[in-house]
């Protein structure tokens, strides 16, 4: 997979990579499941799809610790709570609380995009990995993150098909 995403600064390649897989049919739902049912970070997934996809090879254990504080203070302190006020305001029928809620939703994107950029800065150059050797990676490094309890279920499988077809698209 080669495409103008490759010529990017890393921060706004691993950025356009997210919002073109996150627009895979199933992908955010299952994103959002295993943020929500097992703690996983969104972002931490899609940089370790991304490091695969983009021919940057496989995580080690130290490499997805230190992407985990690198995410941690950005994610637990800004993106968390205005997900949560976020989610909260999402039933208030008042236009005015809507478009707050709107608002709210821009910081939270901009705080993600923050930490998707550090994150960024720690991968190394993008390779030149055929298909193959790009889709193992990508699956290895979920995995990695997943660990064996989540790598399994029904959302890392739908993760695992939209990666595939991304892939051969």
């Amino acid at each position: 997979m080669t495409d103008a995403t490759d010529e990017l600064p890393d921060g706004e390649s691993l950025w356009r990579f997210s919002l073109a897989f996150y627009a895979h049919p199933g992908v955010s739902e299952a994103l959002i499941g295993l943020q929500d049912r097992a703690g996983c970070d969104v972002n931490l997934m899609l940089f370790a799809l991304w490091l695969g996809v983009s021919g940057r090879g496989r995580l080690t254990k130290e490499e997805l610790a230190i992407a985990t504080r690198i995410a941690r203070p950005i994610g637990a302190d800004i993106v968390e709570p205005l997900r949560e006020l976020r989610r909260k305001l999402r039933s208030d029928p008042d236009a005015d609380v809507q478009r707050l809620r709107e608002g709210i939703k821009a910081l939270e994107l901009a705080a993600e995009k923050i930490v998707q950029n550090r994150l960024a800065r720690i991968a190394g150059p993008a390779g030149r990995a055929d298909l193959v050797q790009r889709a193992a990676a990508a699956h290895a490094n979920l995995a990695l993150y997943l660990g064996r309890k989540m790598t399994g279920s029904s959302e890392a499988t739908t993760i695992g098909t939209a990666l595939e077809v991304l892939l051969r698209g």
